[in-house]
């Protein structure tokens, strides 16, 4: 069976059909993400510190780091993305022992990064396009790494899945030319928006079993691409991803955790409830709020994706008699209810009398 190993210096995450679905924590990206891209500029790391501590808590098994900030006092990335990408990377590494995916568009980011990596890093990525297939895939042959391989080429992103099946076709042959074994190509198929277009769902699942079954290579995507634009996004995904595990993807880059509850939404749900005439114990702590109220945590915790995707890997039988599944619904008992079973009753099943 395909197995794709990517390491850390202590840790190993195996991508295969037989494994447990791997989870790439997608949060260390700046793009999209104004406050990140602002506080990189200034040196600022500590979301970069938080997101990376907080994935690898919600059950991330390897972390995607890209460094791609335009800066304002210098938009020339090629020179600003190498040196941020190894200080990203040095700090990550110095935080959490997970393996790690290197993400640039920026051929020289991305050697920085393979200098920086310990162990076995994944890269992200190389195309179909030709300038691409010639900077990266001798990289991915001398550092020994596996690789991403984004099923576009010069003709841009084709609607058609027999063309990006195609184009993934000519990546792996040409890995091969390179000595670059099938094993270590990851193959991201292009997930398009349902909202866009309807059958991107059936289109993606047929060209992941085609990808399995003729090219024998794993699979990714970003997972949440699926659900763009749509109300109700985790909705979508929690669908989608084992739909996905069960045509045969092998791994995805998305967001491993729920994010915590902001102030503003606890402010304004307190607002309403004293608008009802309702009154809470002055001593209630905004994490017992939140739980009452159904709005979440104040803490990062698992987001329901992940949720979904333990259930799955039980459900195909990668997770041997449900240990993974018991152990991530484990929940520590409130003071006062211990040896409650199900429903809250003490003792488990009531007895009649």
């Amino acid at each position: 069976m395909t197995r794709t190993i990517v390491e850390s210096k202590t840790k190993t995450a195996v991508i295969g059909f037989d494994e447990p679905f791997c989870v790439i924590g997608e949060r260390i990206n700046p793009t999209g993400r104004k406050k990140l891209a602002a506080e990189l500029e200034a040196g600022d790391f500590s979301t970069v510190e938080s997101d990376a501590v907080a994935q690898a808590a919600a059950g991330a098994s390897v972390l995607d780091i890209n460094a791609g900030v335009v800066y304002n006092s210098n938009p020339n990335p090629n020179e600003t993305e190498p040196p941020l990408m190894t200080k990203i990377i040095e700090l990550v590494q110095g935080l959490v022992d997970l393996p790690l995916c290197i993400d640039s568009s920026v051929p020289a980011a991305l050697e920085a990064g393979l200098k920086a990596a310990h162990g076995r890093p994944l890269l992200n990525s190389v195309t179909g396009e030709e300038e691409r297939l010639e900077f990266v895939l001798p990289l991915v042959k001398k550092y020994n790494v596996p690789v991403v391989a984004i099923s576009n080429d010069d003709t841009g992103i084709s609607e058609d899945p027999d063309v990006r099946f195609a184009v993934a076709k000519k990546i792996v042959e040409r890995a091969a030319d390179f000595g670059i074994p099938a094993h270590d190509i990851v193959v991201d198929p292009l997930v398009m928006p349902i909202g866009a277009m309807g059958t991107a769902g059936l289109q993606v699942f047929a060209l992941v079993r085609r990808l399995r079954e003729e090219l024998g290579v794993n699979t990714t995507c970003g997972a949440s691409n699926i659900s763009f634009g749509l109300p109700n996004r985790h909705g979508i995904n929690n669908a989608f991803l084992p739909m996905a595990m069960g045509a045969g993807m092998t791994s995805a880059i998305m967001n491993p955790i729920a994010l915590p509850v902001k102030q503003a939404q606890i402010a304004a749900k307190k607002a309403e409830i004293a608008e009802a005439g309702l009154v809470l114990p002055d001593d209630m702590d905004d994490e017992t709020f939140c739980q009452l109220f159904g709005l979440g945590s104040t803490n990062p915790r698992p987001g329901s994706e992940m949720e979904a995707i333990y259930a799955a890997n039980f459900l195909t039988d990668n997770d041997p008699h449900g240990g993974k599944w018991i152990e991530f619904n484990k929940v520590a008992p409130k003071a006062g209810h211990e040896g409650r079973g199900r429903a809250g009753r003490v003792g488990g099943r009531r007895r009649r009398g």
